[in-house]
């Protein structure tokens, strides 16, 4: 089986500048980043302007996989529109070929029919906007019991319903993959897979939240090898992008270090 091809979201490294973030994935032989727009005090919420961002990604020969992400997208109204609006339009402008669209994940907006509904609504309101940008939409499910849209089977249904499969893809997270308790995999409607591992052994998967969320290494409660392995093996060929959330890895003196070491390890367990 081929390597795994990896990229980097920005939390990896959230504390760097957009410029050493590029420069690092590029150390690291890496070639394809998401940058997000939650960042305090970096790219993109401190102003940058994205023409900035396609400058410093053509510097390191770096590919923009996408903008990560409009939030409560399965919640459209004027202000989520606007949002969506200005968003697409950054993309566009840096290079990136995607962005990530996150559903609300506060216990509301959960009821049958109700949050298919929602769904269905958003997607009908944002495949206009994705197409005249020539901008992909990545949605993914979180599989957390709050969560509006939990499932990749709901979400690919939806998707379909619209005939929309040019304009809309999946991202597979494996941590939300083993919290949602989800088998199914979608490697022909799959975008983008995320990985993080957990490895404190005494939360409880229930319990598992963003903070648990660290490098993959050999002692990974959530199986990111098995589902690297079964998605590359169902015919999945994209990209497996780091994105892990713990403040552990945040604060890492050498993050570079420790992302080779866990890309190390994956391309020998995979």
């Amino acid at each position: 089986m081929p390597t795994p091809r990896f990229a980097l979201n920005h939390m990896a490294a959230p504390s760097l500048p957009i410029e050493d973030f590029f420069g690092m994935a590029t150390a690291l032989g890496i070639d394809a980043v998401e940058i997000r727009n939650d960042l305090t005090g970096n790219a993109i919420i401190d102003g940058t302007s994205p023409e900035t961002v396609a400058a410093a990604a053509k510097r390191h020969a770096t590919t923009i996989v996408s903008i990560n992400a409009l939030q409560r997208f399965n919640e459209w109204n004027a202000t989520r529109a606007d949002e969506a609006r200005e968003l697409i339009e950054y993309a566009k402008a840096c290079g990136a070929q995607a962005l990530v669209l996150v559903p609300k994940n506060d216990g509301t907006g959960r009821a049958d029919g109700e949050r298919q509904e929602n769904l269905r609504q958003s997607l009908v309101a944002l495949k206009p906007m994705l197409d005249a940008a020539g901008i992909v939409g990545l949605v993914e499910p979180l599989g957390f019991d709050i969560c509006s849209l939990r499932s990749k089977v709901e979400a690919a249904a939806a998707i379909d319903a619209l005939a929309a499969r040019s304009t809309f893809k999946l991202v597979h997270d494996t941590f939300h993959h083993h919290l949602a308790g989800e088998e199914q995999l979608f490697p022909e409607l799959t975008g983008l897979v995320h990985i993080s591992g957990v490895d404190d052994p005494t939360v409880s998967v229930a319990d598992m939240r963003d903070p648990h969320r660290v490098l993959v290494a050999a002692n990974d409660r959530l199986d990111n090898t098995g589902q690297i392995r079964a998605l590359m093996e169902a015919g999945y060929a994209g990209l497996f992008s780091f994105e892990p959330f713990a403040a552990e890895v945040h604060d890492l003196k050498d993050p570079e270090k420790a992302l080779r070491a866990s890309m190390d390890y994956l391309s020998t367990q995979v």
